[in-house]
């Protein structure tokens, strides 16, 4: 009960000093990257969207290694060796990660097969012989 009133005080986190993009192309690459990334706290968005403590601080790191010299995909592979591929919206194809991309369709192909193998079985069997005690 002592700690109902620090609770109910809780905010999202607000980022004291606002990112400064020296130009607009920066500014641009910034944002395009950002998007494509996962907050690792919120887990279903994008560093972009999150207003977790987190996401704050790996927009800055983006930031920094932007400005490091590193391109969109190295930035990319830094916070996948750093946090898993998880990171990433979009994983790639890999050993990791093929049932993820190809899962849904195996399923569905399993389904049919199972469907058409039913439908065949039950085509086979005879008619259902007509009863002349029904009203209709």
């Amino acid at each position: 009960m002592a700690l109902l009133p620090s609770i109910a005080h809780a905010q999202a986190a607000q980022d004291p000093t606002p990112l400064q993009f020296h130009d607009r192309a920066e500014e641009q690459r910034f944002r395009a990257l950002v998007v494509e990334l996962r907050c690792v706290m919120c887990q279903n968005q994008s560093l972009a969207d999150s207003n977790a403590q987190i996401a704050h601080d790996l927009r800055r790191e983006v930031l920094t290694l932007m400005r490091r010299g590193l391109d969109d995909e190295q930035v990319r592979q830094h916070l996948v060796n750093r946090y898993g591929e998880f990171v990433l919206y979009r994983p790639r194809v890999g050993t990791s990660t093929w049932l993820l991309w190809f899962g849904p369709a195996l399923l569905l192909l399993a389904g049919g097969l199972v469907i058409t193998r039913l439908v065949r079985r039950r085509g086979g069997s005879t008619a259902v012989p007509e009863d002349d005690r029904q009203e209709w």
